[in-house]
């Protein structure tokens, strides 16, 4: 008779840890569905529809490698694959350059922590107006008459307006810096921000210079911020196509404006090819930037 309450008190404990081994489990499962269902998915169909016979005005389910043989076999679509690889590098390195001195003041040499908030606020402004205007505010701006020129001459620094400014690569980079260089700062201060002051203050105190106190301990501690950012500005930088269209009189082709010029030409399987070359190239820009660091440990 006194078995019986043991026994029941021992499968209800189990089923209480059955019940509490699920939960993970159940807690995930709206995630894993949704990214199965909007992601996995739609790449696993892009693959498959580049695979599909394209003709002239229609696309047909029957598998072809065809649309991969013009692709790799075009000009024009290896000339804008290696335009879409080189604009990413240069951006990249520019929003680097130009974002991290500015994460340094900001997560760094502003402790007071109201004012580093508003400072990153301020670079936050500019996403407060719609991306077109940011992009097309560049115009005036760089045109041969535009504000920069103006300032040049005004300075004596040219004595004629600099064509090169606009409808070139360079109006590209220097849209697309300016777009994206939030997108690195904001890593980077974070991780700048999570320094103990005590440990560049024991530096100084052992004699070492900024240089030798940046390489050996601002730098590796703020390296999961560079990788971060490098990843969100990676992944924009090489899906985008309207700063190209917008700043160089679509002059300059990037893989992006190839899939969109190919889905309004309804050539759905050569935008699916495009799509796959293009996702395959993010998966292994951010699969090798994710080797530098490990985030998990970092962050």
């Amino acid at each position: 008779m006194t078995a019986l309450p043991t026994t029941t008190a021992t499968a209800a404990a189990e089923a209480s840890s059955n019940k509490r081994s699920r939960t993970p489990y159940l807690l995930i499962a709206p995630g894993v569905i949704w990214m199965l269902l909007f992601l996995v998915l739609p790449i696993l169909m892009m693959v498959y529809v580049s695979f599909w016979t394209q003709t002239t005005f229609k696309i047909e389910p029957i598998l072809t490698t065809k649309s991969w043989q013009t692709f790799f076999a075009s000009d024009t679509y290896l000339g804008a694959l290696w335009t879409t690889v080189r604009i990413w590098l240069i951006v990249l390195a520019a929003t680097l350059l130009v974002g991290y001195p500015t994460a340094l003041f900001v997560g760094l040499f502003v402790r007071n922590k109201t004012t580093a908030t508003a400072l990153l606020v301020l670079c936050v402004i500019p996403f407060w107006t719609s991306f077109l205007i940011r992009v097309l505010a560049w115009r005036p701006m760089l045109g041969k008459e535009g504000a920069i020129n103006i300032i040049l001459q005004h300075l004596h620094i040219v004595s004629q307006p600099i064509d090169a400014l606009l409808f070139t690569e360079l109006s590209v980079v220097i849209g697309m810096t300016q777009i994206y260089c939030v997108f690195m700062v904001g890593p980077i201060a974070f991780m700048l921000g999570r320094i103990d002051p005590s440990l560049i203050e024991a530096a100084r105190d052992l004699g070492a210079g900024f240089g030798r106190i940046f390489r050996t301990i601002i730098f590796p501690l703020s390296l999961p911020g560079v990788v971060v950012g490098a990843i969100f500005v990676s992944v924009m930088v090489l899906g985008e196509f309207a700063t190209a269209a917008a700043l160089s009189g679509r002059k300059v082709n990037l893989l992006g404006n190839i899939i969109v010029t190919q889905v309004g030409s309804l050539k759905w399987a050569f935008a699916a090819v495009a799509g796959v070359v293009l996702t395959v190239i993010m998966g292994v820009v951010v699969a090798a930037l994710l080797r530098l660091v490990d985030l998990k440990r970092e962050l």
